[in-house]
Order: structure tokens, then sequence, then C-alpha cells
């Protein structure tokens, strides 16, 4: 097979799909590796280093896209990109097309088969390929949210570890999901007063061992989250609906209990974020201030980290990757159940319930839809 990788043009996107360790994996299983040329820079990886793992160093995008099989990627394809997508290409990305019915409309007309990190579960049901980042959203949002909680960034001026003799800072963490512990190992690290919010007791039960005394647990309602609301100096919002648009469970209404100056960082804004006030940022204009609060909604957070970001990604992606480089995304599927999960759109038909669902579009079962595929339906 033809693998492909290209240079990321989302805002301060540096991560890139291979690193070279994954190219000369390939290429020893006999395939071959196109690389735009500049892709790895970002974060730290040279031309010459994919050329010397056996990689051939591309130009433009289109050329890889024109010739690739499959198209690694980190981030969902821009709008200048679709025109690259053709039909029975694998793309193989983060999506979030809950959020993005521009690009999924693109996907099917392009007759593409595109597989999503975000929603390939492991056999536990898990999220493989969106774990690592979230850890990584996590911890920074603790260090994005201590950032803008500077007075001059509109903040309050609190210190969340504070001083002696001077009250703690107050994060609230809606969502205790990968992205939500990792949050919180952070705030707790960093002496701040913590309260996590979750619908999931056996969650919270988990939660409430893991930190102890550190940690405030509740039942997220929405009388408690209005009661966390108004003492937070932040908010991190880590609400995840696999595939699906994220619940706006901190409504507009609900900024009016806030403190003027407190700081919402709203990491599931990739699905459409869990704020109803919450915009798409970038890390070039990070922050707008809504009804006093500020409010950090970067949606590509990893980004600023590139170096770990891909490394950490790689480690969860590349056997996926391997597994439907040696095998063709069908037969993979067959071997590798996640990767069903993993199927967003499959030649003109959307293979994804929750993604169908939130963008009002008809669902096809994936392995149905490569049977009929098939069949030439």
């Amino acid at each position: 097979m033809i693998i492909g990788t290209t240079k990321e043009l989302k805002n301060h996107e540096y991560r890139v799909g291979l690193v070279p360790d994954n190219v000369a994996a390939l290429v020893k299983k006999g395939h071959t590796v196109l690389v735009e040329t500049m892709a790895g820079e970002g974060a730290g990886f040279k031309d010459e280093e994919y050329i010397n793992a056996g990689a051939t160093i591309c130009a433009t995008p289109d050329e890889v896209y024109g010739k690739a099989d499959m198209i690694v990627k980190v981030k969902e394809p821009e709008e200048c990109e679709y025109k690259f997508l053709r039909d029975g290409q694998i793309l193989y990305t983060y999506l979030h097309l809950a959020a993005n019915k521009g690009l999924a409309d693109a996907l099917l007309q392009s007759g593409c088969k595109a597989v999503a990190f975000e929603t390939i579960t492991d056999k536990n049901g898990h999220l493989p390929c969106l774990r690592p980042m979230s850890e990584i959203a996590g911890r920074l949002s603790i260090q994005e949210g201590a950032k803008y909680l500077e007075k001059s960034y509109e903040g309050r001026g609190i210190l969340l570890g504070g001083v002696p003799g001077v009250e703690k800072g107050k994060i609230v963490i809606i969502g205790g999901g990968i992205a939500g512990t990792y949050a919180a190992k952070a705030a707790v690290g960093i002496g701040a007063q913590v309260t996590l919010l979750d619908i999931d007791l056996s969650r919270l039960e988990y939660l409430d061992d893991v930190f102890g005394m550190s940690v405030n647990t509740l039942y997220s309602t929405e009388a408690n989250i209005i009661k966390a609301l108004k003492t937070a100096d932040v908010v991190i919002g880590s609400v995840l609906i696999p595939g699906g648009s994220t619940p706006k469970l901190v409504r507009r209404e609900h900024l009016k209990y806030m403190k003027k100056g407190a700081v919402i960082v709203d990491i599931a804004i990739d699905q459409g974020g869990c704020c109803e006030s919450s915009h798409v940022t970038t890390h070039d204009d990070p922050v707008f201030v809504e009804e006093g609060i500020v409010h950090y909604c970067v949606g590509n957070m990893p980004g600023a980290v590139p170096r770990t970001s891909t490394i950490a990604l790689s480690n969860a992606t590349f056997k996926y990757a391997m597994l439907m480089a040696n095998n063709g995304l069908e037969k993979a599927m067959k071997m590798e159940q996640g990767l069903v999960n993993g199927l967003n759109i499959y030649k003109g038909k959307c293979t994804n319930k929750n993604v169908a669902s939130s963008l009002s579009l008809e669902y096809i079962p994936a392995m149905d839809a490569v049977k009929w595929s098939a069949f030439g339906f």
C-alpha cells in the first residue's frame, strides 16, 4: 500500500501523523510512504530523518493525496484539502464530524473511507486513540486556566495555588473521563481546591478513591453545576459523547452566577463544546470574554506541545495504521472490532450512529455499508 502524511494546516498545528519510526516499520513491511516536505518540522522531525527511514519526500500535499491509498493525519482536513480526497481512499485522522457538517458532506461526496481516531474502541470499550490527547488536554487545561486567570487577560487575578495566609483558587471540572481526571491531577498538583462533577456514580466512586480528600466529587445535576459555578475561579469542561455533539451543560444564563473574571476552559470544543457560550478559538487568539467570563476554547489544545503530543498519539494510533496497510480497511475491520467503531464515513454512507444523529444523516451500520459496497449498491 502507498501511505501518505501531509503537513497540518490548522492554526498553530505542529503535530504530524507519522513519525520516522512509523515510516521505517511500514517500509520494512514492503509499503511505500510519502511525506510532504516539512510535515514533521514543527514536532522536531526533519525531512532527512524521514528519508533515512525510507520515505519519499513530496513537494506538495496534492502529490501525496494524489498517490496515496491511505492518508494518515492528525487533524481533520481543512476546506482547501477537500478537493484532494478521492473515491476509495482511506483517511485516518481525528475528524470530530458532529461539529463540522461541511466536512461530513465533503467526505460523503468524495467516496473516501474515513476512520476517526476519536471513535476507535478497544476490547474494553475505551477510546485508545483519544486517550493520549485527552491526557494532554486535561493537563494543559489547568495550565491555560491559570494563565488566563491573570488580570492582564481580564481574569480575576487569582493565583490558583495560593500562598500562606491567602485562600487557594477553586477549580470546577465538569466530566470525570480521561481529560477530567488528568485535569484533576494537575489541579491537585498546584494545590488548588478542586470539585469534579460526573453523572456516572461508579466513576465518581473510583475518583474519590484515587484522589481522596484532595478532590470533592459531586453528582452532576443542574443544581450542583450552578452551585459549583458560583464559587469557581476556573471551570474545565471535559464532557464527551464519542462521535456525538456535546450537551450544553453550562448554559448562557448560568454565566450570571459566576464571578467576573472567572475562566472557562472548554476542552470539549472539538465536539461543539459543553458551554453554550463557547465557540472555537485558535492559538493565535485563544480567548474571548462573554458576560464578564473569560473563555478559552482552542480546538487543538495538544498542538501547543507538538513533540510530546505527536509521539504520544503515534504510540496509540500506529498499530491500526499498520493493520490497515497490511490487510486493507475491510479485512482489518474483521480482524479488529474497534476499527468498525472507528469508521465514520464509507463510500458515501455515514457509518457512525452518533455522528449521523448529530448531523441528521442517514445511518448505515459499518459492516452493512461494506457489504453493500462489495455488491455495487
